[in-house]
């Protein structure tokens, strides 16, 4: 049975999907009574609309309807939605707003499939083109991304294939980020692109019974078992034969950081992190960072009571819970229609005056959408009896919209990409505002920077977003270098970039030289230019200092001490080495010269022993890489080569002051492209001959 039920409020306001996906299969189980209580757990991923469709190997029965779980489902429903296997959906309004016709699971009159979808499409070009193909015209008008995607599955089952025939070959026309659950009447297929945008679990139930689910916390709720996640690209299949996994790209881990932010519910697993520590790891990241004289520390419930817990901890100062929640009321940051939200904020939170009157209050939230919400906020608090508010926010502004499945309004609507920190301030009418470092969020984290997908933080969008490109306004300031100097060499690669930058060639400004020794000749130059200059002796004391510059990307022109672990963590795919040799793209990898002839790695050497070894190598070129630098020694993403061919009556020397002419271009036209566009490297690897 499908069940319509008029929206509450309709919105023609388009925001992006955040919805939530549970399914279960298994023998002699009551599959749709655990999907309901797993969609029950999973009901902050949506609140909208709800739906459950369920197979007893014969035919597939669906009810779904607007409203929350606890309302769209009666008992009597539940014993319609007979079989041992099911899939359900709660979402948000999103392409093409709050309608009954975009609720899931989508299903057909043919009723040969169903399907659930957490993500969101921003390029449907490709799918639209198939469907095309495929005779499907008049099909595909005003489908949303999910309905375009089970029409597309819908066709190539009626062709004869198999489900996981079926979406191995409608998997590379899915351009976007997408947890799927779908279901024919006899099998189950999860799957997720290549980047894992958004958490997909699977777990166990009995021994022999399976659940996909969202998050894992719905996974406990029903008794199962958390057994790993969906690979990013993995297509995982069970039926009658079990469970067989087959990967159909290349895992390229992008995970949005902003479930670790906020979405995810804090008891959830993802990447082995549990979400409540992380949360508590960025307050306490956030009171390293932003040390406010206070008396109480208050957080705004619920997503951000563990970032206020861990502030509370490092600072010493006591935590409150000075404001009560309705927790019958929706988010206000995802309501659909802003009369929603605006009066949402007065039915959503109430003030213990008690636990502020006449105090010095230190305000933990999680982040800063729009504002409106922040300032009615931060007058509640007052109206209490507040002496001071003063507002931190645990992770960075944010400045671009998300086109992956995030309920986030247009990029003029952000008020972190329109207004600076201190109009932010005063806006809101704190007292101060602090935001936690996007440097402090990543370390929070306890993960390397690369594995996430931070396109609210940085507008790095690692799948392709289509037309919306044309809607992306970066800032075109300079990014913040640090660069490394020893008292090896001369500085040339420090003036080098000193010089592209002084010409207008290079989008940048030196925050810093920093050298382990007083005596470095860089040193010399940086003074010159007038660039601030530091010294710190301590390899161990280098995270301190970089945490306190901030700097888009360190640059590595001499320096030789070790960079320690926490350093390449904190700043990973940040610091930029120039090797002497040619590294390959991958460690069993080789690099061609312009000849043919295999080039020289020169691994672990250094520049003077390196130089020579071309020579003992009878090689024909010489040449340089320069590199992110990794936990793998004289090893990491390349993104230029230089190539000097090795002539007759060369010395070391000769060689080595051509070679480093080249050295130098080569490290200003890295920085040059990674300067551009959000600190995206967009060009395949640069290459000097």
């Amino acid at each position: 049975m499908i069940k319509k039920v008029k929206p509450v409020e309709e919105s023609n306001s388009k925001f992006n999907e955040k919805c939530a996906i549970f399914g279960v299969y298994g023998k002699n189980l009551e599959a749709a009574r655990l999907t309901f209580f797993g969609l029950y757990a999973l009901q902050h991923r949506g609140q909208e609309s709800t739906g459950i469709s369920s197979s007893d190997g014969k035919e597939i029965r669906t009810h779904k309807a607007m409203g929350l779980v606890t309302q769209v489902y009666t008992e009597h429903d539940l014993e319609k939605l007979i079989g041992s296997m099911a899939i359900g959906h709660n979402r948000y309004s999103t392409y093409g707003g709050s309608f009954f016709e975009h609720t899931q699971p989508a299903t057909g009159k043919k009723n040969i499939v169903a399907l659930a979808h957490n993500g969101n499409l921003p390029e449907t070009k490709k799918l639209i083109a198939f469907l095309h193909k495929n005779g499907l015209y008049k099909e595909t008008e005003g489908l949303s991304d999910s309905r375009l995607m089970h029409l597309a599955l819908e066709c190539l089952l009626e062709k004869g294939l198999s489900l996981e025939d079926a979406i191995k070959e409608a998997f590379p026309l899915f351009t976007g980020a997408f947890s799927l659950l779908v279901m024919t009447k006899d099998k189950m297929a999860a799957v997720r692109d290549s980047c894992g945008i958004r958490p997909f679990s699977i777990g166990t139930l009995n021994g022999s019974g399976y659940i996909f689910s969202s998050e894992t916390c719905a996974i406990d709720t029903v008794g199962g078992k958390n057994l790993r996640e969906v690979l990013p690209g993995e297509l995982v299949v069970v039926g009658k034969n079990g469970l067989k996994s087959y990967q159909l790209a290349k895992p390229n881990q992008k995970l949005d950081i902003f479930e670790f932010v906020y979405f995810s519910r804090p008891d959830s697993m993802i990447m082995n992190r549990r979400v409540y520590e992380v949360r508590k790891n960025l307050g306490i990241e956030l009171a390293k960072e932003h040390p406010v004289k206070a008396d109480v520390v208050i957080p705004v419930p619920d997503s951000s009571v563990p970032a206020a817990t861990g502030y509370s901890m490092e600072s010493k100062i006591p935590l409150e819970l000075g404001l009560i929640k309705n927790r019958y009321v929706g988010r206000t940051f995802i309501m659909p229609d802003p009369r929603l939200r605006d009066r949402g904020i007065k039915m959503k939170l109430n003030p213990i005056p008690e636990a502020v009157k006449g105090k010095k209050v230190i305000l933990v939230d999680d982040s800063i959408v729009r504002g409106n919400t922040t300032k009615k906020l931060i007058r509640l608090v007052r109206d209490a009896g507040a002496k001071e508010v003063h507002l931190l926010i645990s992770s960075p502004p944010v400045r671009f919209p998300d086109f992956y499945g995030i309920d986030t309004p247009v990029q003029k609507d952000l008020i972190g990409a329109n207004k600076s920190v201190k109009e932010i301030e005063e806006f809101t009418g704190a007292d101060s505002l602090y935001y936690l470092s996007y440097r402090g969020l990543i370390k929070a984290t306890g993960l390397t920077e690369d594995v996430f997908c931070t396109s609210c933080f940085s507008g790095n969008y690692p799948i392709d977003i289509g037309d919306n490109k044309k809607s992306i306004k970066y800032k075109t300031g300079p990014k913040k270098l640090v660069v490394l100097v020893s008292d090896a060499g001369t500085g040339t690669n420090l003036q080098g970039i000193i010089d592209a930058i002084e010409s207008k060639k290079l989008n940048a400004k030196i925050v810093a030289v920093v050298s382990d020794k007083p005596g470095a000749y860089g040193l010399v130059r940086a003074k010159r230019h007038d660039i601030p200059t530091k010294i710190c002796p301590k390899k161990e004391e280098l995270i301190t200092l970089l945490d306190k510059l901030n700097p888009a990307f360190i640059c590595l022109a001499g320096w030789k001490q070790i960079i320690t672990d926490d350093v390449l963590k904190a700043f990973s795919s940040r610091i930029l080495n120039t090797h002497p040799g040619l590294i390959p793209d991958t460690l069993d990898g080789i690099v061609l010269n312009p000849d043919g002839t295999k080039a020289i790695w020169n691994k672990g050497k250094m520049t003077d022993v390196a130089i020579k070894n071309f020579f003992d190598s009878k090689a024909t070129y010489a040449g340089c890489s320069n590199h992110f630098l990794s936990d793998e020694f004289d090893f990491g993403k390349v993104l230029g080569r230089c190539f000097e061919k090795i002539k007759k009556g060369d010395t070391i020397d000769t060689l080595y002051e051509r070679l480093k002419k080249k050295e130098n271009v080569l490290y200003v036209k890295v920085l040059q492209q990674l300067c551009k566009n959000g600190n995206k490297f967009e060009n395949k690897t640069i290459t000097i001959v």
